[in-house]
């Protein structure tokens, strides 16, 4: 039944069959409770204002309620408490949120201050969202879990920043889109729980053109150029829920328009320019705990040139993925021999120039191909994805919309 919602339920947090059996029902029980609400309040809207009775459902505390029963908010759930409550809650897919939010005080406070995200993210249990732009100052996501569509709303308008490079990160509940005014560097910072824009906090170093990934609440930026257009070793790590930028220990070597990603829990900067000539094939391994970085040559050989776009790399697995934007093809990385292995095709609808235009993430267990083909009037986005596994590629179309073809800027979400 539970399945049938498309919610997620992590099996193995669970004490026991009967515990879990009182969790899905009572998250079940509560999605209906949400949505019923919803409906109702449209119902009034729709008679001009006429007032509607709400029935009280027994299982939810309701701040409004004069009742003594129904005037805790701290227990969400009355009659199983607030741990319980909880514990339904981690299990609802994050599509409900919004839905649940509305329900009262405590449910609001929960889902809005972020502690169920926090929550969420200690018990592993993560879904991940596609969030990309084909238009300039906008951003629409896809929930792959549900099928979903949804319309950010719109950026700032801000003329030059609307022309200038710009580079885009999720960390935590929030992304983060890089760009340029006139003389200096701007983030601007889309939150999930407000569900609007905001001026985001400045890197110690600000910078475009640099390689970045993120890991939960952390994310790491390292490269690029700086305001003036010189090419940077230096390197950040962004903490989300403090909102706090460090600066970490330089690389051995600068570079821009490189990529970034997280494997066997450290950070890899791959590929990237030395200067507008100068093409770097080797990468560079970041040691979180030991705070030092590691040259790896080859490590992005063939993977890009002079006028492509930076490496198109994505870790599924703790394995590195690439997608070769010239011939078309993936190719997986082998660590132990340090070289590139071609797998198999793309898929054929999705093209680029040089690679720019295309996106290419991991999302989950899969590794998506967002694009989409070249066609007057717009055109159409399409997303494509693949679980790794042995044999060639096989590619299934999980979502498209009809929308700018050209993909400026991507990111995977997971909270």
């Amino acid at each position: 039944m539970f399945e049938d919602q498309s919610c997620l339920i992590s099996r193995h947090l669970t004490s026991s069959c009967e515990q879990e059996s009182k969790w899905v029902y009572m998250t079940y029980h509560l999605i209906e409770i949400s949505n019923g609400k919803q409906h109702e309040e449209s119902e009034e809207h729709d008679r001009g204002g006429d007032s509607v009775k709400r029935r009280k459902c027994p299982l939810v505390s309701d701040h409004q309620g004069s009742d003594e029963q129904y005037s805790d908010t701290t227990s969400l759930i009355h009659p199983i408490g607030r741990d319980i409550s909880i514990n339904c809650l981690l299990r609802c897919s994050r599509s409900d949120y919004g839905a649940i939010a509305s329900l009262n005080r405590g449910f609001h406070s929960l889902i809005r201050g972020g502690e169920l995200y926090k929550l969420r993210r200690q018990n592993k249990i993560v879904e991940h969202w596609i969030y990309f732009s084909c238009n300039v100052l906008e951003w629409e996501t896809y929930d792959p879990y549900r099928g979903r569509w949804m319309t950010l709303p719109r950026m700032p308008h801000n003329e030059c920043f609307m022309c200038s490079d710009k580079e885009s990160l999720a960390v935590g509940t929030e992304l983060l889109v890089f760009g340029k005014e006139v003389t200096s560097h701007i983030v601007l910072r889309y939150s999930i729980l407000t569900n609007s824009w905001s001026p985001g906090v400045k890197m110690n170093s600000p910078r475009c053109l640099f390689g970045s990934a993120s890991l939960g609440e952390k994310a790491i930026l390292a490269g690029g150029t700086d305001a003036q257009g010189t090419i940077l070793n230096s390197a950040e790590l962004y903490n989300s829920e403090t909102q706090t930028w460090e600066t970490l220990p330089n690389m051995n070597k600068p570079r821009k328009m490189c990529s970034g990603v997280f494997m066997d829990e450290k950070f890899y900067v791959i590929g990237g320019m030395a200067s507008n000539m100068e093409v770097l094939t080797c990468g560079e391994e970041y040691d979180l705990d030991k705070g030092v970085w590691k040259i790896i040559p080859n490590m992005s050989s063939g993977l890009n040139g002079a006028s492509g776009a930076p490496p198109l790399v994505a870790v599924v697995n703790n394995e590195l993925y690439a997608a070769n934007y010239a011939e078309m093809v993936v190719r997986k990385y082998d660590k132990q021999n340090k070289s590139w292995i071609t797998l198999g095709s793309l898929p054929e609808r999705p093209v680029s120039m040089n690679g720019w235009g295309l996106a290419f993430r991991a999302c989950g267990k899969q590794l998506i191909v967002i694009g989409g083909p070249r066609a007057a009037g717009g055109g159409m986005i399409e997303l494509n994805s693949w679980t790794p596994k042995d044999g060639p590629p096989e590619w299934n179309m999980i979502g498209s919309k009809h929308c700018g073809s050209f993909v400026y800027n991507c990111a995977v979400m997971g909270c």
